[in-house]
């Protein structure tokens, strides 16, 4: 059974995944009008439907107004083992 984590990310961005089903998605939203671009960097642990733990990671820009972005999308998965840990910073 997989839930849906809220992200630890700066006030201009929220994010939100989960892992079932056999996969994981990472979806995030700028969410601050008025704050610059945001570059962010994920890691996330996940269980593998084999029994093994993977760390997945990687990197995104969201502009201002970006909604529902698909920054994370993979399968092989049943659970996630930690909530997705998300950190941004503006960029000028």
């Amino acid at each position: 059974m997989g839930y849906a984590f809220p992200a630890a990310a700066k006030d201009a961005v929220s994010c939100g995944g989960a892992a079932m089903l056999g996969g994981a998605q990472l979806n995030c939203s700028h969410v601050q009008p008025k704050a610059p671009p945001q570059f962010c960097t994920f890691s996330w642990a996940l269980h593998t439907m084999t029994g093994d733990q993977k760390i997945v990671e990687g990197s995104f820009s969201l502009p201002p107004g970006a909604s529902n972005v698909q920054v994370y999308q993979g399968s092989g998965f049943d659970s996630a083992l930690s909530n997705p840990i998300v950190i941004c910073r503006g960029s000028h």
